[in-house]
Formats: C-alpha cells, structure tokens, sequence
C-alpha cells in the first residue's frame, strides 16, 4: 500500500465529535483502520472475586460499539471488532494493512497503561509507532497552570488555580475523511454470550433498556441541559457515556456555557463540579501511579487515621445485596445492581456505610462498584472510594462522610426512581 495508512485503536473513546484521535488520522492520512478489540482482561474476576466488567455495563459497552460502527459505516467507513489482546491484535491487522502508525487515547491506571506497552512493544518489532494522544479530560494536561508533578493535592486549590489560570478548549471539528483500504475484512460484534457471561447473567439484561452510543448520548445530553432541574432527570446520567467516551467532557462544557451565556449558573455548577473532579482524580492518578489502588493510599501504617481494613463476607455480602439495617443503603444497592446506575451523593452514601459502618476494606466495595456501575472508571471510582476510607490524595476531603445526613440533605423523599429511565 503506496498511501499512507493509520489505524485508530479504540478504546474508552467512542466517538466521532470532538475526538483528536480520529481527526489527526483523517487530516493526515489517507485510509483509516478503526479497530476495537474486546479484551479478555476485563472480562475476568479480580482479587476479591468480582468481575472486573458486569454484564450490564458489558451491554452498555456492546451498544456503544455498535452505534460507532454504524456510525462509521454511515460514512462509508467501519469498524473492526475482535475479541482479543490487544498486543496480539493490533500488530497483526497493522502489518496485514501496511499500516504506518497506530493511534490511540492514552489511559492512566496500571491495567490500561500495562496493555499499552505491551502494545507499543510489540507494534514496534515491526517497526511501527505507536502514538499517543489524550482526550479524557475536561481541561488538557497541557494547559494546566501546573506540571503533573506539582498539582497541588488538595481538591479545592487544584479546582480554583484550573479554573482561574486555565481554560477549557474548544471541541475539536468532525472528521473529514473516512476511507478506509480496499477489501477491508469483515467483523463481527460479539454477543455477550461470546464474552463468556452466562444465560442467567444475560437474562438479567432483558428488562433493562440499555442504550449507547454517541448519539444518544448527545441526545440526552441536550434533554438533561434544556430541563435540568425543573425535572428529576438527573445530570449525573451523562456520566456513563463520559466513563466510555462516548461523550467528550469538553463538548459537555461547551454546551453549558452557551445555555448559561457566560454567566454563572448555580443550575450547571454540579455538573462542571464532577467534571473537575474527574479531572483532579485522573491528574492524581498519573502524578501517584497506581495511589488509588493502594489500601493506603499516600499514607502509611502507623499514620493512616482509617478504618480497621476487613473482609468480612457476611458484611459484605448483605451490604451488596441490599439486606443491611437501612432502607436507603438497601434500596440504593438493589438499584444498582438492577440498573447500574445510581445518583452520585447516593454513591457515597452506600460507600460511607460500608466501610464506617461495617469497617469493611474500602478497595472490595470499589471493585464491587467497578463491576456494578455503567459509569466506570478506574480514577474516578477508586478515587472516589480512597477519600470515603480516609487515604485519598485531598485531605481536606479525606473525612467519614455523615452519611444520615447526606439522605437527609439530598434524599429528604428516598431514592428517586431513576431505574425508570432504563425500563423498557
């Protein structure tokens, strides 16, 4: 192959707007692979027994691919699907095409950047780079008023120093070229049969209307920023096509600030809040590799103020099921598992049970989150979890949450209904 070729490897990226990946390689190559590969790792049980992916947000990821291949087909492109090891996938299909570089958003957590040496090793035995680019966050690592080594650590000075001395880019434009090589082989999505869940685990989907993909999620986007708060919609819904990439933070912003024309508004001020603390957990994450996985976090054995670490299976065991001794935590926890999803504070709240309540190790409820939650992922979870126990990277944030008095504050009525929204 004379012209040049660059192969996309998709992964928490799922999308065409305001996508650097997919706009490089349009503006300055001449085909386009886009490849994604459904990775058996993530498909596999961890340390504490639960799936590294559930089979709800294993659905979840299955629609956002097949929307983006629609997508790409629409526009005469496709999308190549395996499942596979990446490292053993990507080499094979770049040397078939002749491909002269590999694009792909870079990660942060060991997990992803592991695959992604393993990847670029691999590739370069053939002599071919791997390239990265990063497209996660709401402000770019690069416009940071502050190198990765010296983010402050507290929350709330990383929040105003970013928001006073840095600025949110513009969305990146549509891309323009679609082609890709002649005779392309075709692929198939996989079933989640094929991804090794079982039929009861699949049936348990059936009543569950689960919807990806890029277009919905600006769809509900638009439907969320236009009626927020006059309904009970709440805006914390977008965070799984964020956590997937299927919708891109920076184009979340932008919208907000053309419905706010430039002024303050308390409306959209949760919204940009969470966004800034996915960015803060994402950042924290690349200056202390691997800190949010750690029990102790930046701590140490005989400074750590934090609960006694358990593994009491039986605590365990009625706090995910739902039994404990508090209707909240219980229904907060059945509609969870129900649907995947649960309001952000609501989170917290069942994670300040568990570990104050039940001392139990913080990183078992994470990694119960971790294959519970459509709206995963690794910083923003673990990060999440390591301040409830007491050993994030914020201090003024490490606390035990008043977790009786965050219902009373923000669920005075119980737990909304939200499941209703996935309900067939």
């Amino acid at each position: 192959m004379d012209k040049r070729a660059t192969m996309i490897w998709f992964r928490n990226d799922l999308r065409l707007h305001d996508n650097e990946v997919f706009y490089q390689a349009s503006e300055k190559s001449s085909f386009i692979i886009p490849v994604y590969c459904f990775d058996p790792r993530y498909f596999d049980r961890n340390q504490f027994g639960n799936l590294n992916t559930g089979v709800l947000r294993a659905a979840f990821v299955i629609e956002a691919v097949t929307a983006l291949k629609e997508k790409l087909k629409s526009h005469g492109s496709d999308l190549l699907t395996y499942i596979g090891k990446p490292e053993d996938i990507i080499p094979r299909i770049a040397q078939k095409y002749q491909v002269n570089e590999v694009y792909h958003h870079r990660e942060v957590a060991l997990r992803e950047t592991s695959i992604s040496e393993k990847v670029e090793s691999e590739l370069w035995n053939s002599k071919i780079n791997l390239r990265h680019f990063i497209g996660h966050t709401l402000y770019h690592k690069e416009d940071l008023p502050f190198p990765i080594k010296d983010i402050p650590n507290g929350f709330s000075v990383f929040k105003k120093k970013v928001e006073r001395e840095s600025s949110v880019r513009q969305p990146i434009p549509f891309p323009s070229n679609f082609l890709t090589p002649p005779h392309l082989e075709d692929t198939k999505i996989p079933t989640l049969k094929d991804l090794g869940y079982s039929d009861e685990e699949i049936k348990s989907v059936d009543d569950i209307y689960i919807l990806g993909g890029e277009d919905t999620a600006l769809s509900i986007m638009h439907s969320v920023l236009s009626t927020y708060p006059e309904t009970e919609q709440d805006p914390v819904i977008l965070g799984p096509f964020i956590a997937a990439g299927a919708l891109s933070p920076i184009l979340l912003y932008n919208n907000i600030k053309k419905l706010g024309e430039g002024k303050k508004d308390k409306r959209f001020e949760k919204i940009i809040d969470i966004l800034l603390w996915r960015d803060y957990f994402r950042f924290m994450l690349k200056k202390y590799p691997n800190v949010f996985f750690k029990s102790l976090g930046t701590k140490n054995s005989t400074t750590a103020d934090i609960p006694a670490l358990t593994m009491n299976e039986e605590l365990f065991e009625k706090w995910k099921s739902g039994q404990t001794a508090h209707d909240f935590i219980n229904s907060t926890m059945i509609q969870l598992k129900k649907t995947g999803y649960i309001p952000y504070q609501a989170g917290l709240i069942a994670a300040s049970y568990l570990v104050h309540e039940y001392q139990v190790n913080w990183l078992k409820g994470a990694s119960w989150f971790e294959e519970q939650l459509l709206d995963y992922s690794p910083a923003t979870v673990y990060g999440q979890w390591s301040h409830v126990a007491g050993v994030g990277t914020s201090e003024k944030d490490n606390k035990a949450l008043d977790w009786q008095k965050l219902i009373k504050t923000n669920f005075p009525n119980g737990l909304p209904k939200l499941d209703e929204l996935f309900a067939k």
